[in-house]
């Protein structure tokens, strides 16, 4: 019988989540022979008890195991050799965070499999929590919305009873009390200080999905980036709230200023390109960032354009930065450091370039929280183990110590193989310059 580890999560005290759940492995151990050992935990989502039922071992050693899964990153001191690991490694962009811990993995000959890159044949990602981060983002800005409109004296306001998302007991919970503040909208309406009330969506993919389903509890009326300026929508209802989401095209265009955008273009000539959105930026209340980011591509907002949005007599719309993203110093230049759960966000002040914690201050609270889907542990384990849980048979089957040419591997878990025996894939090859 094959045997399969999951480590547990110790990265902080808020990481409750699994890669794989209780209900999914008690199948694998039922149809398809797998052996399950977990390591204890004090705050894993689902009790032990529950993967005892399963048919799971509970176990401080995992080193029987043929390969083990882990959610995020896995301390050094963890790796033995010649095994195989599985988890976010967050090391395909060169971070150099990691660089000590992925060339820790090639000195004692191991593999890597990153759940970022299992994708199908068309290159979309096919596992993922970035939906929940997508989630839980939207929840925590409104909710932080509305503790700045209560220090800005705008009381009663409908974002008031919202509460910060892992205080919900259910992302059902949750969604209801988003409802409740679009109902609230509907009949009573905003203030007038925050209206028009736009929340502008960058991107449009797994995470914007989430913050969408969100927007759409709240009862959002979508309108184009072309219609934030549209007059036929004046008068503002007050009882509305509008959301616009943004693609590449309405977010940066070509340095020539001539040439039409290209998507194909862009991705492979960033440099070619400059941002756009910067325009847009008075005609928001919200901002969830969503995008994919790396240093090859231009910002969504500077600080000098912050400075200079900020830098009026009146103050303008923009209160909250959801930066679900979270790239420090990226895509969101506001995004000076990585905030978790305990301790979620921080004012910006442009004037100053300082950051201060509360909700106080002009410039605009930023949510740059790096573990978003943490607020849902049980749902974002839920839908990731029934994604990841059918490609568990070939990882628990597979033969390592063949050469790469013969690896006996589904062509999923084959992509996202970015170490075997030490050395980087032929895929992979361009991180050789990182490490």
């Amino acid at each position: 019988m094959h045997m399969l580890g999951v480590r547990r999560e110790d990265r902080d005290e808020w990481e409750a989540r699994t890669p794989l759940v209780p209900q999914d492995i008690a199948r694998l151990n039922r149809e398809d022979s797998i052996e399950f050992v977990l390591q204890p935990s004090p705050v894993r989502i689902f009790a032990e008890a529950e993967y005892l039922s399963a048919g799971a071992g509970i176990d401080e050693d995992l080193s029987a195991c043929d390969a083990v899964l882990a959610v995020k990153e896995i301390p050094s001191a963890f790796f033995r050799p010649n095994k195989t690991y599985m988890f976010f490694s967050h090391t395909i962009k060169g971070q150099p965070y990691n660089m000590d811990m992925l060339r820790r993995l090639m000195e004692l000959g191991c593999q890597l499999i990153d759940y970022e890159r299992i994708t199908d044949d068309y290159g979309k990602r096919l596992i993922f929590f970035s939906r929940f981060a997508g989630i839980a983002g939207t929840i925590d800005s409104l909710w932080a919305l509305g503790r700045r409109l209560e220090c800005e004296g705008l009381i009663p306001n409908p974002f008031a009873e919202i509460r910060q998302t892992y205080r919900y007991r259910s992302l059902a919970v949750a969604v209801a009390a988003v409802s409740e503040a679009g109902r609230r909208i509907a009949e009573d309406g905003l203030p007038a200080e925050i209206c028009p009330f736009v929340i502008g969506l960058a991107g449009y993919g797994n995470a914007s999905a989430g913050a969408q389903e969100i927007t759409e509890a709240l009862g959002a009326v979508a309108v184009p980036p072309s219609g934030l300026d549209d007059p036929s929508r004046a008068p503002i209802d007050r009882r509305v709230v509008y959301k616009t989401v943004f693609t590449e095209q309405d977010l940066f265009g070509r340095r020539d200023g001539v040439s039409p955008f290209d998507l194909n273009e862009y991705y492979e000539q960033p440099e070619l390109y400059e941002g756009r959105f910067e325009p847009y930026l008075p005609q928001l209340a919200v901002l969830i960032n969503c995008i994919y980011w790396d240093a090859r591509y231009p910002r969504l907002l500077t600080k000098q354009a912050a400075r200079e949005l900020f830098g009026g007599d009146t103050p303008p719309l923009l209160r909250v930065i959801g930066d679900v993203s979270c790239d420090v110093d990226g895509s969101i230049e506001l995004t000076v450091r990585e905030t978790h759960v305990g301790d979620p966000f921080f004012v910006y002040e442009p004037g100053t370039d300082t950051i201060s914690d509360g909700v106080e201050g002009r410039g605009p609270i930023v949510i740059p929280m790096g573990n978003f889907p943490c607020e849902l542990p049980r749902e974002s384990s839920e839908a990731f183990s029934a994604v990841l849980s059918p490609f568990m048979p070939s990882l628990a089957e597979a033969d390592f110590d063949v050469p790469f040419e013969r690896l006996d591997l589904v062509p999923e878990l084959r992509r996202a193989l970015i170490l075997h025996h030490g050395e980087l894939t032929p895929d992979y090859a361009y991180m050789g310059r990182f490490v």
